[in-house]
């Protein structure tokens, strides 16, 4: 398996291109398979792992598929679906293949899906799929870890969703495009993603409207067509340059993604002494002396992003002050907070909240990446940590950051990959 070696501290400056949305593009492959003739072209696709193992999920289905990693193109023609059955060797690989789910049934009328795998961050059920799912009309059983659901036609209906989820959203998307009936979701997500896919669907056909808010209505189509769509900045990853700016007295121009999607970010980043210029589809950053401390509490969009709190926890750790973060959206999204104390951070944990009371200055360690986004928050405090560090099972974070090293690299950081 491979590592990262870095070397630090180091100061990053120069511009920075955001690939293609993870969050965005997964979820839009998977709703391909509601076209039933043509061929649909889905650009500024990430070539990132998560990517690559869907790719098998819809090929093992029976969907054709083409995939140029350097244009970032791909192409899904899933006319010749044949199977309604995806096996636990490849969706154990990652959680967001249960996405399938949603177009088998609405397409097929049935659908035998494995439980999924992929990061262990705490409760993270699909139990709002099959109960939304049964709510429109599936017969849904559970045997053998997989999930069997029947039903063709699914009838629309109210959904109410007990706490926002954007898979779930978005799998109920696609199984109500060819509902019986109007459907309506309560209380759903209502992530920039999210409104992409139903920016995706009603491009090519569908008839939703209110994506991006709480409520979310679906009136029935009796097809889609096959487009061409184009996937947006990953905010994600833009996030992440903005705070590896921050936090080691950087300067970065970031671009190809929309500022306004990390609002919350950026008013925490100039809370905590960052200069920030938004832009239409760029932002520039500059990093202070030494940041702030500050307190987050994490938060369903457009609350600060869960997948970014081990990244902010990396800067507080080299803030003047006290700093308080409170997760309330994974309850096991602490665990890189053993491995930022190996480089000297000073971190409390009590429940959903750690305490971090910032130093002067981080040392180098050997750390490991126990997931995507804590795999990230690791790297930028080992840019910042004086003297040599390597980085652990960076197979987690090549899910979701395509080349990481080779692009901080050209930042002016000291990091290559090499074989552990």
């Amino acid at each position: 398996m491979d590592k990262f070696e870095i070397a630090g501290p180091t100061v990053l400056k120069g511009k920075i291109r955001v690939d293609g949305s993870k969050n965005a593009a997964l979820p839009i492959i998977a709703g391909a398979l509601l076209v039933e003739k043509g061929e649909t072209v889905i650009r500024n696709v990430p070539p990132l792992r998560d990517v690559y193992t869907l790719i098998e999920v819809l090929e093992h289905i029976g969907a054709k598929m083409t995939f140029d990693p350097d244009a970032q193109v791909m192409t899904i023609n899933a006319e010749t679906i044949r199977h309604t059955s995806a096996p636990y060797e490849l969706m154990r690989k990652m959680r967001g293949s249960f996405l399938v789910l949603g177009p088998l049934l609405a397409r097929m009328g049935e659908a035998k899906i494995s439980l999924p795998g992929g990061c262990s961050l705490g409760a993270r059920p699909v139990d709002y799929h099959i109960k939304a799912f049964g709510s429109l009309g599936a017969k849904i059983r559970e045997k053998g870890g997989y999930v069997i659901a029947r039903g063709k036609p699914l009838i629309g209906a109210p959904i109410y969703f007990d706490k926002p989820s954007h898979t779930g959203t978005e799998n109920l998307l696609f199984g109500s495009c060819f509902a019986k009936g109007r459907t309506r979701l309560v209380n759903a997500a209502c992530d920039p993603e999210v409104v992409a896919v139903a920016d995706f669907l009603n491009k090519a056909g569908a008839k939703i409207s209110g994506a991006g808010t709480p409520d979310i209505t679906v009136e029935p189509v009796k097809k889609l067509e096959a487009i061409e769509y184009t996937v947006p900045g990953d905010r994600l990853v833009a996030g992440t340059y903005m705070i590896a700016a921050a936090m080691t007295q950087g300067q970065l121009e970031i671009t190809d993604f929309d500022p306004g999607d990390l609002t919350v970010v950026i008013h925490k980043l100039t809370e905590m002494g960052c200069r920030i210029e938004s832009r239409k589809k760029s932002l520039l950053i500059k990093g202070p002396k030494r940041l702030g401390p500050v307190r987050i509490t994490t938060f369903p969009y457009p609350g600060f992003p869960t997948d970014l709190q081990a990244s902010l926890m990396a800067a507080t750790c080299l803030a003047s002050g006290t700093s308080y973060i409170q997760e309330t959206v994974y309850v096991d999204r602490f665990a890189h907070t053993m491995e930022l104390r190996r480089l000297g951070a000073d971190i409390t944990v009590s429940s959903s909240e750690a305490i971090i009371h910032g130093t002067e200055e981080l040392h180098g360690a050997e750390v490991m990446a126990p997931d995507i986004r804590a795999g990230a928050g690791i790297t930028l405090a080992c840019l910042a940590a004086r003297g040599k560090s390597g980085v652990l099972r960076v197979y987690h974070i090549d899910r979701a950051y395509h080349r990481l090293e080779e692009k901080l690299s050209s930042l002016g950081a000291d990091i290559k990959r090499v074989a552990d």
